[in-house]
């Protein structure tokens, strides 16, 4: 009988990222490069939705 449970951090860690066979992609399949993230500011749209800001300021 084998225990279903990890007995060290190494063990855990191996099971949580052993995926099943029907989850894992084909050998060859690469995951693409994240690109950039677009640059945002906040504009006064975004500053109105907060409800008395100068208190949290």
């Amino acid at each position: 009988m084998k225990t279903t449970e990890a007995d060290t951090l190494a063990e855990l860690i191996d099971d949580c990222t052993d995926l099943p066979r029907e989850l894992r992609g084909a050998e060859g399949d690469a995951h693409p490069e994240p690109g950039a993230a677009a640059p945002w500011q906040v504009d006064d749209a975004h500053y109105a939705q907060v409800v008395d800001l100068d208190v949290y300021v």
